[in-house]
C-alpha cells in the first residue's frame, strides 16, 4: 500500500460498523471516519485547490479528531496538530513557521485560534490564512442519544461558497456537500499525484534555540513504523488501544493509525484519569483497553499514586514504554500484577518515527536494573558514530545514528537545521546515504543489544570532571522513597541541582547519593517538589521548574527574615521602611541562590521590593531571561 487513506479504505470494508475511537462519551465507527474525512476532504480540494501547502488543525483529544487529520490527507496536503492549549507565544511561532493557508479548528479551539490569528495578522510577512470549522465541513454532529451519539449530518449536500460564509474574522462555515460526481473526481485526482513519499504529517517539537521544529514526515516513515510496531506488540483486529498522549505529539500516531492497519480500536483516557488509578483502571476495564503505549511518566505516577492497591487490570496485556528511562522498581510493581503482560522499552526520536530499536522485557526486573534499548526495528538501521566519524569498538560509547525509510523528510521550513541533523553517513563509502543523529549516547555489548548512555548535551564537564546527569538521576531513582528525580547544571555557578518527589526527606536522599557516588557528582543543591514540571509529553521541562511554587518559596524567604511581617497584606516594605537595608542584602542573596538568577544594581529600586507581588513579578522576570 502507497498511503495511510488505502488503509482506511481496506478497513472500512472489513470492519465499516466497528469502533474505530472512543472516549468517555461515544465512539465513531471506521464508516464514520471515512466519511468525515472524505468530507472534509472534499471541501478542502474545494476551497483551496490542489497543492502541498499544510494545514494546521486544532482539535484537542477527542475521538472524531483524527478523522479531521485524514481529512487533511484526503486534500492531499500533510496536517500539522497543534494543541490549542498551549502557550499563545509558542502557537505563534509554530503558525509563523508554518504559514499554513488554512486552519482547521473545532468550535471550541474557533475563538481562541482566532484571537492568535489576528495578533499575527498585524505583523510584516504573516499572510492570514483562512480558518474553517471543523464540524461544518466535516459535516460531524453529535447529538445526545443513548444508542448512537455521532452521526454525519444528512444534510451535507448543498454546496457553500466562501462568500456565503465568510465573517468579519475570516471563518468559513459550511458543509462539504456530499461526496457528488464533481467531487469524487477531484479527490481521485487528488490521490493519482499522490506518493508514499508525501508529508503525512508536520509535528512540532522543541528546539534548543527555544523555536518549535516541524517535523515533516511521510506515509511511507509512518507506514514502516506502523507495521513495525505491530510485528514487535503482536497487534490484532480484537485489541482496544488505551490512548494517553496528547494527539498533537509523536506518541498519539500508534493510537491513530493502528486501528486503520488492523482494525483494532482506540480508546481516548481522560488526561485527569492519569490523577485517579482507581477511576482510570475502571475506565480501561469498562473499554476492556487490551495494549497501551505510553509515557515512563505516566506508569511512574500511577505507581506512586497506589496503583493496583483497590482495582486491578483485566485486559491489558500488551504494554510499550518510551520517553524517557524506566525506573525498574516501578516497572517491576506492573509485572508483579500483570504477569502474564507483555512488556516492551523503546528508544527513539520524533525525526525516527517514533522510535527506532525496542527491547522485550523477558524476565523479572530488579530495582537497581538498568534496561538497554534493544535493536532496531525492521526497516531500521540503528549504529553508532564516535567523535572522529569512526565506528566505536564493543562497549565503547557512541553516536546512536539512524538511517532508513523511516527517518523524517526534514524539518519543514528550515533547511539550516534539517541539514545540521540529517547527515551523510560517514561509515558509508559505497554511495550517499541519509542518516539522523540522534544526539544520545549508546554502547553496544557482545551480544548487538544497544544500552542508552544518556543525551550528548547532557554530559557536562564539573569540577574537571567528565560527569553524566543520567547516571546522577538513576542512582537518585533507586533510593528508598523516591519517586521521579531530575538533575540539571547551571554552569555559571557550577552548581548540580537535584530536584525529586516522594516521601524521602532531602538529608536521606544526600547521605545516599554519596554513599553511591563521587563527591563531584553529589549535586550542591536538593529540591524536594510535589510534581517535576513536565511537558505534555511527559518529559520534564526543568526550564520552568524556578515557576514552581515561586510565590510561597518568596513568602518563606521573606518569612525567615521577619517572622514579624504580615506579608501578605504590606505593599509598602521599603517605602515604610519594614525591610532595612540588612534584609534587603540577605533576601537578594536567598533569592538569587533559591531561583539562580542575577539580581542586578538596576533592579535594587523601592517598586521591585515593596511587596511580594512586587518581588514575585522581578523574580519572573529574571527566570524568564
Amino acid at each position: 500500500m502507497k498511503n495511510v487513506l488505502e488503509w482506511l479504505e481496506t478497513t472500512v470494508e472489513k470492519y465499516p460498523d466497528k469502533p474505530a475511537f472512543s472516549d468517555t462519551e461515544c465512539s465513531i465507527t471506521f464508516a464514520q471516519v471515512y466519511d468525515i474525512a472524505r468530507n472534509t476532504g472534499a471541501y478542502l480540494v474545494e476551497q483551496l485547490g490542489v497543492d502541498r501547502t499544510p494545514v494546521a488543525v486544532f482539535a484537542g483529544r477527542k475521538m472524531v479528531t483524527p478523522a479531521y487529520f485524514l481529512g487533511v490527507v484526503y486534500a492531499g496536503r500533510p496536517y500539522a496538530p497543534i494543541d490549542a492549549s498551549l502557550p499563545d507565544k509558542r502557537i505563534e511561532k509554530i503558525l509563523e513557521n508554518l504559514c499554513p493557508r488554512a486552519i482547521v479548528a473545532d468550535r471550541e479551539s474557533l475563538e481562541h485560534v482566532e484571537s492568535i490569528v489576528d495578533e499575527l495578522a498585524k505583523s510584516e510577512g504573516f499572510d492570514r490564512p483562512q480558518i474553517f470549522i471543523a464540524e461544518d465541513i466535516s459535516c460531524f454532529e453529535q447529538v445526545a442519544c443513548a444508542d448512537s451519539n455521532c452521526k454525519i449530518s444528512e444534510s451535507a449536500g448543498d454546496h457553500v461558497t466562501d462568500s456565503e460564509n465568510d465573517t468579519d474574522g475570516g471563518v468559513v462555515a459550511g458543509c462539504a456537500g456530499k461526496t457528488d460526481d464533481s467531487s469524487l473526481e477531484k479527490l481521485a485526482t487528488v490521490r493519482r499525484q499522490m506518493s508514499m513519499t508525501d508529508p503525512l504529517y508536520i509535528i512540532y517539537t522543541s528546539g534548543s534555540t527555544g523555536n518549535p521544529k516541524g517535523v515533516m514526515t511521510s506515509h511511507l516513515s509512518l507506514m514502516t513504523y506502523i507495521n513495525a510496531y505491530c510485528d514487535v506488540m503482536h497487534i490484532e483486529e480484537s485489541d482496544v488501544l488505551g490512548n494517553q498522549s496528547p494527539l498533537d505529539y509523536i506518541a498519539a500516531i500508534r493510537d491513530i493509525y493502528l486501528p486503520l492497519k488492523t482494525g483494532c480500536s482506540t480508546a481516548i483516557i481522560p488526561k485527569e484519569y492519569f490523577m485517579e488509578p482507581n477511576a482510570l483502571f475502571d475506565y480501561m476495564n469498562e473499554k476492556k483497553v487490551s495494549s497501551v503505549g505510553w509515557s515512563v511518566s505516566a506508569f511512574t505516577i500511577l505507581t506512586s499514586l497506589g496503583a493496583f492497591e483497590e482495582v486491578g487490570l483485566k485486559s491489558l496485556r500488551k504494554i510499550c514504554f518510551s520517553g524517557s528511562v524506566m525506573p525498574c522498581r516501578v516497572l517491576k510493581k506492573w509485572q508483579e500484577n500483570l504477569p502474564e503482560a507483555h512488556f516492551v522499552n523503546q528508544y527513539g526520536p520524533t525525526e525516527a518515527t517514533a522510535s527506532c530499536t525496542y527491547y522485550s522485557v523477558d524476565h523479572t526486573v530488579e530495582d537497581d536494573e538498568v534496561l538497554p534499548i534493544g535493536k532496531a526495528y525492521d526497516n531500521y538501521r540503528v549504529f553508532l558514530i564516535d567523535e572522529h566519524g569512526n565506528e566505536p569498538a564493543v562497549g565503547e560509547q557512541g553516536e546512536i545514528c539512524v538511517c532508513g525509510p523511516i527517518l523524517a523528510l526534514g524539518y519543514y521550513n528550515d533547511p539550516e537545521r534539517t541539514a545540521a541533523a540529517f547527515t551523510l553517513n560517514p561509515l558509508n563509502k559505497a554511495y550517499p546515504e541519509r542518516m539522523y543523529r540522534t544526539g544520545d549516547y549508546g554502547r553496544l555489548d557482545e551480544d548487538d543489544i544497544l544500552h542508552f548512555c544518556g543525551r550528548m548535551d547532557r554530559q557536562i564537564k564539573h569540577m574537571g570532571h567528565r560527569v553524566e546527569l543520567d547516571e546522577v538521576e538513576h542512582v537518585a531513582n533507586v533510593v528508598e522513597g523516591v519517586a521521579e528525580s531530575c538533575v540539571i547544571y547551571n554552569k555559571a555557578k557550577e552548581v548540580l541541582i537535584l530536584f525529586y518527589t516522594g516521601d524521602c526527606d532531602r538529608r536521606s536522599l544526600a547521605l545516599a547519593l554519596r554513599d553511591e557516588l563521587p563527591g563531584f557528582m553529589v549535586p550542591r543543591k536538593i529540591k524536594k517538589l510535589e510534581q517535576l514540571p513536565k511537558l505534555p509529553n511527559g518529559k520534564y521541562d526543568m526550564k520552568n521548574w524556578r515557576k514552581c511554587k515561586m510565590r510561597d518559596t518568596i513568602l518563606e524567604i521573606l518569612e525567615e527574615l521577619r517572622p514579624d511581617v504580615d506579608f501578605e497584606k504590606e505593599t509598602k516594605l521599603i517605602d515604610d521602611k519594614i525591610l532595612e537595608s540588612f534584609d534587603i542584602v540577605s533576601l537578594v542573596s536567598e533569592l538569587t541562590d533559591e531561583f539562580d538568577i542575577t539580581i542586578r544594581p538596576k533592579d535594587l529600586v523601592p517598586e521591585n521590593f515593596n511587596s511580594v507581588d512586587a518581588i514575585e513579578k522581578l523574580v519572573k522576570e529574571l527566570v524568564e531571561e
